[in-house]
């Protein structure tokens, strides 16, 4: 927008001096998120710029009046195209005016806004005009819109701007830092390979016509008294001073709005007369919101999303509009994320967060593909599993009858039933997801080694190294809420203080409810566990044998979609736990809060999606005992069985609703709930159609969805159990990859959306890394590794195939494996409660003994008594020894590949030893030149 620009206003209603805004001839442009072609806003307003020919008219006039009726249309159609144009030219020309204050000069840093009502409490007023009175003493200036000017008539908005000494008196103090010197070292650092790659055309990379590459600076904390040492200043010799150059952009909007918010986040709303304790809580605008003495504060967008002209024939209209073209539009979905833009345009945390997302999408690429390969290996080679086939074809094994799964209601069955069941677990229970298996945890490893790496490029590239140390200041409600005060020993300032033995008190606390709900976490999985014990014991006793046959199935499908719904119910209760466990312990930065917040919360997340999973992994069917003596310790009532090939096929069907469930919902969810508040708040604006109202770009973004008051949490917590299931459980589902990768390249682009389109501009908030996540990232690995080995150890048939195959197989194949995995039971030493009702003789005949999934023998000794045999104490062995070689294998390949990849570039590690030596030649250089002018002001005087 051009700054200069000068045109007629108009009296706003209501008021007696002319508004110094320009107005809308006509209806304004529909919200952000509704921008329709003005053709389209003209047609539901009943224009139309169209010609309508009447096809009915006489064919024999004369030609004259046709060519003079053919003239008269398309003077008139020129006419309304130039009026259509003129129109949307005003309408740009009016929101880009409303980025400013009224001179047409300074920026608006932050937005205000408020809905002040008839019988509204005199409190929030008076609270109002004490903050804003407060912050013109902090040296912003502020500037005022009533409700009057505003589209929906209610909505009073407070426009604030950081004038250019207060932008400068924070900027030192928050250690903002900037470019000091081009980066001369990074063509330098760049690998033959590098330059080699760089000159193949990729169809995934941004078109350098749209996206020119941005020159890499050196930087250093911004100090007032060394101004002249910074890009954007020159020294004007006539004069005898440095100058800045350009005011507006030395510093970016996003360091402006960072700025802004500090100040705004310290002010008070009272006065502290009227209080005797001095360290109250009543101050802050994120008070103001909560109490909705404001209804909301934000930076403002830059203008438009949306252009109707083409990108790369004239080129961006704003910073927005250029991420929405080559970032959040859906048809970008294949292209790299422009990660130096989205962190300019929503700082540092924001594209951290996209950049470990993009980096964690593209890492999954070739384990899907071997995810993929596992599967087909499986489908490729099912009819070639000698146990599934012996199971549904051998006229002898598939007629075993087999022991009833369970009491009274439950009758005996054939082994052919679980045909179908066996030949679906071959196709996830083969040799190729036991070595997808270990590759996945190797890569578990590779991704966070190398996360690393490229972790601390961005913290360079992006001046976020040392945040944490040294500019991340204390929170403003630690210090609202500690009344004690010490000395800090590092900045010799007075600082709020916690004693040890009060933190030990708040911790301890926060421990124990914590603990308590866990527990009741774990009541929920128990509850739906006990629902899979009664609906299969209903379900096997069906008579229809299409359902019976099926019983497992339904079961475990119905179970997993009440566990789902009952995840989602408990997740929203628990987000409000964790957040009042974490104000309880009162910590002292924004950094530290965050990370104990995101512990707690995904301490329950990681039992509420997991449990139901590792109940079925490690414990389904591993403690049911055998006929004639089954553990009865839960309830008095028969524990759950597996199927006689195995429980895989069921913790994959739990595994694949609940991950794919909670994946769908949750993106269903992100783009439908900011799509319908937008609409619905956008309703009363789109309905004033007064020509002397502006739709300015504050209430366009006023109506906008706000960002989560978590922020990223809620994107980085998905991601993580995302995480989970892929690396945890991935023995069992080789799939998870590629479900995860789809699921991904869908996230970056909704998420991409929600940024540039639906939600108000976030605060540029600074950040270092990712924070506590990737300590959980490696925690989740490390599970990972052990999950796996005991999934493929005592879940899944590899183990006992192999022992079979090398130890008692008569001819080195799997012929006779389902004989040898099942054991004989004779009826007659049933227990009472385990008799069937109705045994079905004239099916079964008179059954004197029943098979079951087990490494049983009767004891000669003593009749009745069973006891295990030896294979099985081979196997179990085999399973151990499994266990502790495949964990010391990838252990030892972790080892070694954080001892081959150092976790920072070499190239980053001498351009960050380049800065500091031109920071130090800085602090010199500014030295010597005031010096010299001292001696030219003394030598002139």
């Amino acid at each position: 927008m051009s700054q200069g620009i000068h045109m007629k206003t108009k009296v706003a209603p209501g008021g007696s001096e002319p508004g110094l805004y320009p107005s809308v001839s006509d209806n304004s442009p529909a919200p952000i998120g509704f921008e329709g072609h003005v053709q389209s806003e003209l047609k539901e307003n009943g224009e139309d710029n169209s010609v309508s020919v009447n096809m009915d008219s006489p064919q024999n006039e004369e030609a004259g009046e046709d060519e003079e009726g053919g003239a008269k249309v398309e003077k008139d159609k020129e006419e309304e195209e130039t009026k259509l144009i003129d129109r949307f030219t005003q309408q740009m020309i009016n929101e880009k005016a409303t980025l400013v204050f009224r001179d047409g000069k300074r920026k608006i840093d932050y937005v205000l806004a408020y809905e002040p009502e008839d019988n509204e409490d005199l409190k929030k007023e008076q609270r109002r005009n004490t903050f804003e009175k407060n912050l013109i003493e902090e040296g912003l200036e502020l500037e005022h819109e009533g409700k009057e000017t505003s589209k929906n008539g209610k909505t009073c908005f407070t426009k604030v701007h950081v004038p250019w000494e207060t932008m400068l008196r924070y900027a030192e103090l928050l250690n903002v830092k900037m470019p000091l010197a081009v980066n001369d070292m990074e063509t330098q650092l760049e690998s033959c390979f590098e330059n080699c790659w760089k000159k193949f055309p990729s169809p995934f990379e941004l078109d350098e016509d749209l996206l020119p590459e941005e020159p890499n600076y050196f930087t250093a904390p911004f100090n007032r008294s060394r101004m002249d040492q910074y890009i954007g200043v020159e020294y004007i010799d006539k004069e005898g001073q440095f100058v800045i150059k350009d005011k507006d952009t030395f510093f970016t909007h996003a360091q402006r709005s960072k700025i802004c918010y500090e100040i705004l986040s310290r002010a008070h709303f009272l006065d502290l007369d009227d209080d005797d304790d001095k360290f109250n809580k009543k101050f802050g605008v994120r008070k103001l919101v909560d109490n909705q003495t404001y209804n909301a504060a934000y930076p403002l967008h830059d203008g438009r999303y949306h252009s109707d002209h083409s990108l790369l024939t004239v080129g961006k209209d704003n910073d927005r509009h250029l991420l929405y073209e080559l970032w959040a539009r859906p048809g970008r979905w294949y292209k790299y994320q422009p990660l130096d833009q989205i962190r300019g345009y929503f700082g540092e945390k924001v594209g951290i967060y996209f950049s470990w997302l993009g980096f964690y999408t593209s890492m999954l690429i070739p384990v899907a593909i071997a995810g993929v390969v596992a599967f087909i290996y499986g489908l490729a080679t099912i009819m070639d599993d000698v146990p599934s086939t012996e199971i549904c074809e051998d006229p002898v094994i598939s007629n075993y009858t087999m022991c009833p799964m369970c009491d009274q209601r439950c009758s005996y069955w054939h082994l052919s039933d679980s045909c179908t069941y066996s030949r679906a677990t071959y196709l996830f229970d083969n040799p190729a997801t036991v070595c997808f298996a270990i590759v996945m945890a190797l890569w578990a490893s590779f991704f966070l080694e190398f996360w690393k790496r490229r972790q601390a490029e961005i913290e360079y590239e992006w001046d976020v190294a040392d945040f944490e140390e040294g500019e991340e200041t204390v929170r403003p409600e630690y210090e609202a809420s500690v009344s004690r005060r010490r000395t800090n020993p590092v900045t010799n300032r007075e600082e709020p203080y916690v004693p040890g033995w009060s933190k030990g008190f708040r911790y301890f606390t926060s421990f124990s409810i914590l603990l308590f709900f866990l527990a009741l976490v774990l009541a929920a999985v128990f509850s739906v566990i006990l629902y899979r014990i009664v609906m299969s014991a209903i379900l096997y006793g069906n008579s229809e044998s299409i359902i019976k046959t099926r019983a497992s199935f339904i079961s475990s499908i119905s179970a997993a979609c009440i566990n789902l719904v009952i995840i989602l119910i408990l997740n929203m209760f628990y987000q409000r736990v964790a957040y009042f466990l974490t104000e309880l312990e009162q910590h002292r930065t924004l950094t530290e809060w965050e990370d104990a917040f995101t512990f707690k919360m995904f301490l329950f997340q990681f039992v509420n999606f997991y449990s139901s999973i590792f109940y079925i992994a490690f414990f389904k069917g591993k403690f049911v005992g055998r006929p004639g003596d089954y553990n009865r310790s839960l309830l008095d009532k028969r524990q759950e069985e597996c199927d006689p090939s195995g429980c895989l096929i069921e913790l994959c069907i739990q595994l694949g609703i609940v991950m794919v469930g909670k994946q769908i919902i949750n993106n269903v969810k992100e783009i439908l709930i900011p799509k319908l508040m937008v609409w619905f708040r956008s309703r009363q604006s789109l309905k004033e159609t007064s020509e002397e109202k502006v739709y300015s770009r504050w209430e366009q973004d006023y109506n906008l969805a706000s960002m989560p008051a978590l922020g990223l949490f809620d994107e980085y917590l998905e991601m993580v159990i995302q995480y989970g299931f892929v690396t945890i459980f991935v023995a069992a589902f080789p799939l998870a990859p590629l479900f995860a990768l789809l699921n991904n390249v869908i996230e970056i682009r909704v998420d991409a959306y929600k940024f540039t389109t639906q939600w108000k501009r976030p605060l540029a908030e600074r950040a270092q890394d990712i924070g506590i996540w990737f300590g959980i990232l490696r925690g989740i690995s490390a599970i990972a590794v052990i999950s796996n080995a005991a999934i493929i150890a005592f879940t899944s048939e590899f183990i006992p195939k192999l022992v079979y195959l090398y130890g008692y197989s008569p001819d080195q194949t799997l012929s006779g494996y389902t004989n040898f995995s099942l054991s004989e039971f004779k009826v007659q030493y049933f227990a009472p409660q385990s008799v069937p009702d109705d045994p079905k003789m004239e099916i079964f005949g008179n059954v004197t003994q029943c098979r079951y999934r087990g490494y049983f023998a009767d004891d000669p000794s003593s009749p009745g008594e069973y006891k295990y045999t030896m294979a099985y104490w081979h196997i179990l062995a085999a399973k151990l020894a499994f266990v502790v070689v495949f964990e010391n294998l990838v252990v030892f390949c972790t080892w070694l590949v954080m001892y081959l990849v150092p976790d920072m570039p070499y190239k980053v590690k001498l351009q960050m030893l380049r800065e500091n030596f031109l920071a130090k030649e800085a602090l010199f250089s500014a030295d010597s030149i005031q010096k010299q002018r001292e001696r030219k002001n003394a030598s002139s005087n």
